[in-house]
């Protein structure tokens, strides 16, 4: 008996399974209006953007060196920096975002 219910549960999660997988493929009833497939080919068109010279470039500079527990730590500070359409610096923001990398000092001894 307990084997006729273990292969009943089986062959009702597969019948579930099957009918799942049909339901969800475009050969089923359910998508049969609906066309996955064209006889044209697509074609892109190149436009021609010029990115906005108002949105500004994060850029991250070294803010200080400093020497502690025998570890060199270099603090950087990220700025928004913004561009003219020469290229040029216009204004350099600080965003207030810092980050910081810890350096093993091999000259200091215990």
């Amino acid at each position: 008996m307990k084997l006729l219910s273990h292969f009943t549960t089986f062959l009702c999660l597969c019948i579930i399974v099957i009918l799942v997988a049909y339901l969800d493929s475009p050969y089923s009833f359910v998508h049969k209006d609906f066309s996955y497939s064209t006889s044209e080919p697509a074609v892109a068109q190149p436009v021609e953007v010029e990115p906005p010279t108002e949105m500004p470039v994060l850029e991250n500079r070294l803010d200080s060196v400093e020497s502690m527990d025998r570890y060199y730590v270099e603090v950087y500070q990220e700025y928004e920096v913004y561009y003219d359409k020469e290229g040029k610096v216009v204004k350099r923001e600080p965003t207030g975002k810092t980050e910081s990398v810890r350096y093993w000092d091999e000259n200091t001894k215990k």
